[in-house]
């Protein structure tokens, strides 16, 4: 009998079909092995034969029906695979196939784990379905991706005070490819439209999901949030330190009703 191999058995497994496998549907393919081989072992035998571990009875120094590879079958093949255990089996074996050069790579998902071609051999596969480079998003595009990702919901007006411009074309954009879209209504007069991120956008990034984001490299959600109250909410100055002045006089500023 063959050794039992997790990666191997994950590499099959993803080759075998398009679509994504989720570690539900790979535990599953774990407890009907176990099934079959029970089934088996009954065919060659009779329940008294095995004990509780499923290994042989021995009798008058006569063991039961293939010892030999029913106890390889009982050690080898655990009779449940982790979650953990299957996502760092499906780490080693992605890392295994960028080290080796494949052409395939390992992609993550909220519907599970599938198998893509590597970027660099992308222009190809594209040459052979005879499609057009795909468009890059723009910069602001992408800025108002990243609002959306980190504080959603979030609504057009709070995206414009983060950017400090429009992002009515970006926005746009981002309904149009189905990374964006209207997630509810704010609490807010006039209640506005928030928007949220899609399944398509976990897809775009490959996570399961937006709890996986990494850390902002330039703010953190909650400073996002600080900085998003002052700037709906500018306090006017009303010191000379306010201003960057170095004596602490109080500043002579207009009131509302004085202001044109």
């Amino acid at each position: 009998m063959q050794d039992f191999n997790l990666q191997s058995i994950l590499r099959a497994l993803l080759i075998s079909t398009s679509e994504s496998i989720s570690i539900k549907e790979i535990q599953t393919v774990v407890a009907r092995y176990h099934e079959q081989r029970e089934r088996e072992m009954l065919a060659v035998g009779t329940p008294e034969d095995f004990d509780e571990a499923g290994l042989p009875v021995v009798r008058n120094g006569v063991p039961a029906p293939e010892q030999g590879e029913i106890e390889q079958i009982v050690n080898q093949v655990p009779l449940l695979l982790t979650a953990t255990q299957i996502r760092e089996a499906m780490e080693i074996l992605n890392q295994t196939m960028k080290d080796d050069g494949e052409v395939t790579r390992i992609v993550s998902g909220p519907e599970g784990f599938r198998l893509a071609i590597a970027p660099e051999y992308a222009s190809w596969v594209r040459l052979l379905r005879d499609e057009p480079k795909p468009n890059r998003l723009s910069t602001a595009a992408l800025e108002t991706l990243a609002i959306i990702a980190y504080r959603q919901p979030v609504t057009r007006a709070e995206m414009e005070s983060l950017r400090g411009v429009s992002v009515d074309t970006a926005l746009a954009r981002l309904v149009d490819l189905d990374l964006v879209r209207i997630s509810g209504r704010a609490d807010s007069p006039g209640r506005p439209s928030q928007y949220s991120t899609t399944q398509k956008f976990l897809d775009f990034v490959g996570i399961r999901t937006v709890s996986e984001l990494p850390e902002s490299d330039v703010l953190s959600p909650a400073q996002i949030a600080e900085w998003l109250q002052k700037a709906m909410a500018p306090q006017k100055p009303k010191t000379s330190a306010d201003v960057g002045l170095t004596d602490d006089k109080t500043l002579d500023l207009p009131t509302e009703n004085e202001e044109g």
